[in-house]
C-alpha cells in the first residue's frame, strides 16, 4: 500500500510532522501540492502567489522533483488519486480555518470507505486552538491573559523532529507542471522582487540563524525604526511554511532569555492568537468581531482610497510606507499599524478594503494575522486598540524615522525639504517640490472618526 504527503503551508523538509511521519512506514510516498481554487474563501492575492510559486520550486527540488502539482477540487482530486494509486493513507496539516475543517472532516467520512486513512499533524501553530479556553471552558478575548495564562501555562510546543527518514518515492508518470498553477502573472511585475528575496527553505534558516546572532537582542526597540533592519524579517517563510514555528521557538529557549527574546516569542504568540481568533470566532473572517461597528458610518470615498494605495496622501511616512509596500512586498510592522490606523480612521475607510489590499500585496499576507490585525487596528476585533487611539502620522515619522532615512528612500522626491520638516513638507517654501497636497486635514479628520464613533458607542 502507499502513502500520500499531502502539501499546504507546510512547504519544507525539517520538522515537517507529515512528512516526518509518512517517512516512517514502509509505504511508497506520493507528495502532492493541491492549489484549490474551489474551496477557498478568498484567491490568493498576487504576491503570495509568486512566493508560493518560488517555495514550491524549492521544495519539489527537496523532494528530488517527486512533487505532484494539481489544481482543482481537494476532495475530487484526492478520492481520484486514492483509486488509481492504491493509497492507504493520507499524510497531512491539521486545518484551523473553518472552512477548510467542513472540507477535511467531510473528506475524511468520504475516504473511510475507502479504508484510507487521514492522518492530521499540528504544522503551522505553537498550540492548538483547541486546547487553549479559560476556566469556564469559553475562549479568550484578550491576547494577554490568552497568551500568559492560556498558552504559557499549558503544554510546551512540541520540539523539532528534525529530517524525515530516507524517503521512498511512488514512482508515477508526473505530467504536471508548476506552470500548471497558473501562480505567475503574464505581466512579470515580480522581476522586481527577484534580487531582494531568497526563497528557499535553507534561506529561512539561514535568515534565523543572522537574526538570533545579530539582531535579536536589539528587538524590543530596533523594531519600531523601519530603517533600522532590526525586524527578522521571517514572516513570509513563516505564512508558507518554509520554517518551522516550533524550531524558531526553541532556538529561542537556547538564547539566554531577556525582555527582547521574550517580546518577539509574544509576537509569535499573536500569530497563533490571530488563528485562534477565528478558530473560535469564524464570523469575524467578514464581520466586525465587536457587532457595534455593523452601525458605524464608514465614508469609503474611492478617490482617497485610491491616494491611499498610490502612496500619495499628502503624508510622507504614510506614503513611503505604501510605496515600500508595492515595491518590496513587505512592510515594516510599525508601518502597517500606522498606514491602517490613517486608511480606517482618518479616511474612515472599512477596514475591509484595507485588509484586501494587504492581501493582494503582501508576500507574508497570512489569512488570520491579516484579518486579526486590521481588526485590531480598526478597533473592530478583540484586544482591539482604543478607538481614540489614532496614530498622528507626522508625530509617527518624526519619532521613529527621525533622520529621513525610510522615508526618503521611498520618496527621493523630498531630499530637498529640511529634515525638521520632511513629515509635514507643505511647511516648506519651495515651488520646485514635486508632491502632492495632504488629502485631508488630521484634526479634522481625527474629530470627524470620533464623533462617528460616538453615534455607536
Amino acid at each position: 500500500m502507499n502513502s500520500i504527503v499531502l502539501f499546504k503551508n507546510n512547504l519544507r523538509i525539517n520538522d515537517n510532522p507529515p512528512l516526518f511521519y509518512a517517512s516512517q512506514y514502509q509505504n511508497k510516498l506520493l507528495p502532492i501540492y493541491i492549489y484549490d481554487n474551489i474551496n477557498i474563501k478568498k484567491e490568493l492575492g498576487g504576491a503570495s502567489k509568486y512566493w508560493l510559486f518560488n517555495a514550491l520550486k524549492s521544495l519539489n527540488k527537496s523532494l528530488n522533483n517527486n512533487l505532484l502539482f494539481l489544481k482543482g477540487d481537494t476532495s475530487y482530486i484526492l478520492k481520484d488519486i486514492v483509486k488509481k494509486h492504491s493509497i492507504s493513507n493520507i499524510f497531512c496539516e491539521k486545518p484551523f480555518l473553518k472552512n477548510e475543517i467542513i472540507l477535511f472532516e467531510k473528506l475524511k467520512t468520504e475516504l473511510s470507505n475507502y479504508n484510507v486513512n487521514i492522518n492530521f499533524y499540528n504544522c503551522t501553530l505553537l498550540w492548538d486552538p483547541q486546547s487553549i479556553l479559560k476556566k469556564d471552558h469559553t475562549p479568550y478575548k484578550v491576547f494577554t491573559p490568552f497568551y500568559k495564562k492560556g498558552c504559557l501555562e499549558s503544554v510546551i510546543p512540541d520540539r523539532p523532529l528534525g529530517l524525515p527518514n530516507k524517503l521512498n518515492f511512488l514512482n508515477v508518470s508526473n505530467e504536471t507542471k508548476i506552470e500548471d498553477l497558473n501562480l505567475l502573472s503574464k505581466y512579470k511585475w515580480y522581476t522586481k522582487l527577484n534580487n531582494l528575496w531568497s526563497i528557499t527553505e535553507e534561506s529561512a534558516n539561514n535568515i534565523l540563524d543572522i537574526f538570533l546572532i545579530k539582531k535579536i537582542y536589539n528587538y524590543k526597540k530596533g523594531r519600531d525604526y523601519p530603517a533600522s533592519n532590526l525586524t527578522s524579517k521571517l514572516s513570509p517563510y513563516i505564512r508558507f511554511g518554509m520554517i518551522s514555528i516550533n524550531k524558531i521557538w526553541h532556538s529561542l529557549k537556547n538564547l539566554s532569555i531577556d525582555e527582547n527574546i521574550t517580546h518577539f516569542e509574544s509576537e509569535l504568540g499573536w500569530r497563533d492568537f490571530s488563528y485562534y481568533l477565528l478558530y473560535h470566532f469564524p464570523h469575524m473572517e467578514t464581520n466586525n468581531l465587536q457587532t457595534k461597528f455593523n452601525n458605524f458610518k464608514w465614508e469609503n470615498s474611492i478617490e482617497k482610497f485610491n491616494a491611499w494605495k498610490a502612496g500619495k496622501t499628502g503624508y510622507p511616512i504614510i506614503d513611503a510606507s505604501m510605496k515600500e509596500l508595492w515595491e518590496t512586498g513587505y512592510m515594516h510592522n510599525r508601518m502597517r499599524m500606522v498606514t491602517a490606523s490613517f486608511l480606517v480612521k482618518n479616511l474612515l475607510i472599512d477596514w475591509k478594503l484595507g485588509e484586501r489590499w494587504f492581501w493582494e500585496c503582501l508576500l507574508d499576507a497570512d489569512y488570520a494575522s491579516n484579518i486579526a490585525g486590521w481588526q485590531w487596528a480598526a478597533g473592530t476585533g478583540a484586544d482591539a486598540a482604543p478607538y481614540f487611539r489614532i496614530f498622528n502620522p507626522i508625530l509617527q515619522g518624526e519619532k521613529f524615522d527621525s533622520n529621513g532615512e525610510y522615508t526618503l528612500k521611498y520618496l527621493p522626491e523630498l531630499k530637498s525639504v529640511p529634515i525638521k520638516l520632511l513629515q509635514k513638507p507643505w511647511e516648506f517654501n519651495s515651488s520646485n517640490l514635486k508632491y502632492v497636497n495632504p488629502i485631508i486635514d488630521l484634526k479634522d479628520s481625527r474629530d470627524n472618526a470620533l464623533y462617528q464613533y460616538s453615534l455607536i458607542k
